[in-house]
Order: structure tokens, then sequence, then C-alpha cells
């Protein structure tokens, strides 16, 4: 059967095909629409099974191209915009189905893979820088590719990121909101904890405006390899990188430790709702918490969870249905 809900697809789009099981759709298909997608098409084998077993007799004729989804492999179809943010959503999505491969020892999820359709991943990794050029968020802070030339300004933060394949560009709503809270809370001499760091973008903006130091964690192993390449092609070498789950592994928040002045947590509305109990272990007296990538549909769960574990929204940013919260501990 196909299913197609939302926009017009046109070529200014790449097309995404998430291969997986029967079983898995539904829970992938809820996984990605954390990153604010909507429109799918779902081709599934065992669908198109059940409809021929339970069709009446009215109908005498099924065409051939849905006769083809007998045999096909079950698979999510969803589009993403060609230019620099669908390179964000891109990565983000890839960090997602690779997160499912590392917990499918069950088989669960089938053969699942991501593959780009309609154009080669070579290309695209390439290609898409050539709708990235220099930009400014907040008052103070640029971002730019390292071969970009830019002509800085007084007072000007230049922040040259690489992102390879991890989410952090700059250009996504959630990492700009982040990005303008952190120059209103780092004031000098801060500590900062980047949960879910990506490309390493939040902690290189919180140490040019003036933290002292940072500690960058990330589940997976390329994300933290990229954000620590990124912190040093920024000249900036006061940071240590850790590498796991922090909502499953104790002895990793252990290592990470405590007194962190600002946490920076840009990630999904269930995994920040997993932190929240959290991030008082972590959060020094006076701290301030910065969590983002909340879609619209999900922010009043997110603060209900947050308030829950006693965290008070000081300040609220919402871009394009995407909202971040900057949190104190109630009475502090």
């Amino acid at each position: 059967m196909i299913i197609s809900k939302g926009g017009n697809v046109r070529d200014r789009f790449i097309q995404v095909d998430i291969y997986t099981s029967s079983q898995a759709i539904d829970g992938i298909t809820g996984a990605v629409s954390e990153y604010g997608i909507n429109g799918f098409i779902i081709s599934d084998g065992a669908d198109f099974e059940d409809f021929l077993e339970h069709k009446t007799d009215r109908w005498d004729y099924v065409d051939e191209s849905l006769m083809a989804l007998k045999t096909s492999e079950p698979h999510i179809t969803l589009y993403v915009h060609e230019n620099a943010q669908g390179h964000e959503m891109l990565a983000a999505i890839r960090g997602l189905v690779d997160g499912f491969a590392a917990n499918n020892a069950d088989g669960y999820y089938g053969n699942i893979r991501m593959e780009l359709a309609n154009v080669k991943e070579e290309d695209w990794a390439n290609n898409w820088k050539k709708f990235y050029k220099p930009f400014r968020v907040g008052k103070s802070l640029i971002v730019k590719l390292p071969e970009e030339d830019y002509s800085a300004k007084d007072g000007d933060r230049i922040i040259n990121i690489d992102p390879a394949s991890t989410f952090g560009t700059g250009q996504h709503h959630t990492t700009k909101m982040v990005m303008e809270a952190l120059e209103s809370v780092v004031k000098g001499g801060e500590r900062v904890l980047d949960l879910g760091c990506g490309s390493g973008i939040l902690t290189i903006a919180a140490l040019l405006l003036g933290a002292k130091e940072a500690v960058i964690c990330d589940i997976f192993e390329n994300a933290v390899e990229t954000a620590s390449h990124n912190i040093e092609l920024n000249d900036l070498a006061n940071f240590r990188a850790v590498c796991g789950n922090v909502i499953e592994d104790e002895k990793l928040r252990g290592e990470i430790g405590g007194g962190f002045d600002v946490i920076c947590a840009n990630i999904v509305a269930d995994v920040i709702i997993g932190m929240s109990p959290l991030f008082k272990g972590f959060i020094a007296d006076g701290g301030r918490v910065i969590v983002s990538g909340i879609i619209d549909e999900r922010l009043d769960e997110v603060k209900a969870a947050l308030s829950e574990n006693g965290w008070m929204t000081e300040r609220e940013f919402n871009e394009e249905g995407w909202n971040a919260l900057q949190l104190t501990l109630g009475g502090k």
C-alpha cells in the first residue's frame, strides 16, 4: 500500500528512502516526525497482501504498479530540500537510522539503511556546500565554511564549521536559537556541557563567547570526532570529549562530572524528556539549561517533564514550528 501525506515533490528536493521491516515502519515514521518531517510515502508489501486477502469481488483489476509492491522491500520515502538546511535534515535522519541500526541485534528493523534515490551520496556530500554562505547569528556570531572568505567587523566572532555528515551547520532554527541563548547567558568563565554535540558548533560558540572550558558528548562516535575536529579547527583546545548514552550509562554520567554553568541539549523531545531528571546532576548552582529541537506539537509535554523535575522556564524561543527553552532551577 502507498500512503501519501504532505507536500509537493519538485526538482529542488532530495528523495530519501529508509529501508526497514514492516513492523518497524510506524516507529520510524514517528521518530522522523520529531525532526519536523510530516510527509511520507510508505511502501509495504505486507499491507498489500492484507488488501488482496480482504478485497471484495468488486475489485476485478489491480494496477501492475501496485502488484509490484507485493515483492518490494518495506521502505519509507520522504523528501528534504536541496539546500543547506536540507543537509541538516539529512544528517539528522542519517543519525536516527544509524541509531536504529546499532540497536538491531534482534533484527527488528530488518536490513535498515538509508539511500538517496535521485542523487549520488558522494555528489550531495560535496555539492550542498554551494548553498552555504557566511551568515550571522545573534549580534556577534558569524558561521562559515573554513574555505570561505569573510571580512570580519569589530566584535565579530568567527565560527569555522565543517559539519561533514553530522547535524550542526548552524542554519537550522534549532541550532540558531541555542546560539542566540548562549550569547545572552555566557558572560565569561563558564563551564559548558554540550549533550548531543553534533558538529560541535554550540561548544565553539560558547568558547568564543568566553566560556572557560567545555565537555562535549554524543551517542555517535563520528559526531564526537567531527565536533573535536571543528573545535580544534577554530584554534580552541579547552574541551574534553566523551561518547555514549547519558540516559542509560551511569558510569558515563560520572565521567562527565558536574558543576556546569551552562548545559546545551539540542536534540529531540523524547531525549530531552529522558534527560530532564539528569540535568540536576550536571548543573552548578545558578546554572542554566538550554534545550532545543522541540516541535510545536511536543512543547507542552517537554515543558511538563522539565517542570516536574524542578526546572523553570526563563526564556522561550520559537521559529517556524521549532522551540527552544532556557531554564533554571526553581528558586535559584
